[in-house]
């Protein structure tokens, strides 16, 4: 019996990692255009599959292409059937990754505490003299 450096769990969502992504870009929804499946976390058992994805707009709008996923969610669960050969195909959630938004949000705090502090440092002037 080989070992393997990972669980199977762990190989078969990178595999439908890929897969969903590429389900996902096939369909010809437009409002799905600027989706991207960001993570993909796999039960154990293989039996629910959570798909993170981030999208261009919103997070009212994100909330919406969630509903049209999960709408779909039959029809690419079929097509991974076709692509993906495992026994049965799991269920699949779709969850709005948030993680870019948040990611801007801190780095904008932090540029405007950098100037902040590079105001604080400069030397005041004062009145009266040259």
């Amino acid at each position: 019996m080989s070992t393997h450096p990972y669980k199977r769990s762990e190989r078969i969502g990178k595999l439908l990692h890929i897969e969903i992504s590429n389900v996902i870009q096939q369909l010809k929804d437009p409002r799905l255009q600027f989706v991207t499946v960001t993570d993909l976390t796999l039960t154990d058992d293989l039996s629910e599959a959570k798909v993170f994805f981030s999208a261009f707009g919103s997070e009212e709008k994100a909330q919406d292409i969630a509903n049209i996923l999960t709408k779909a969610s039959g029809f690419i669960r079929h097509k991974l059937c076709e692509r993906v050969h495992l026994k049965e195909i799991p269920n699949l959630r779709f969850i709005y990754d948030d993680t870019g938004i948040k990611a801007v949000r801190i780095f904008s705090i932090l540029d405007k505490i950098a100037q902040e502090r590079k105001n604080d440092e400069k030397p005041k002037k004062r009145k009266g003299s040259r």
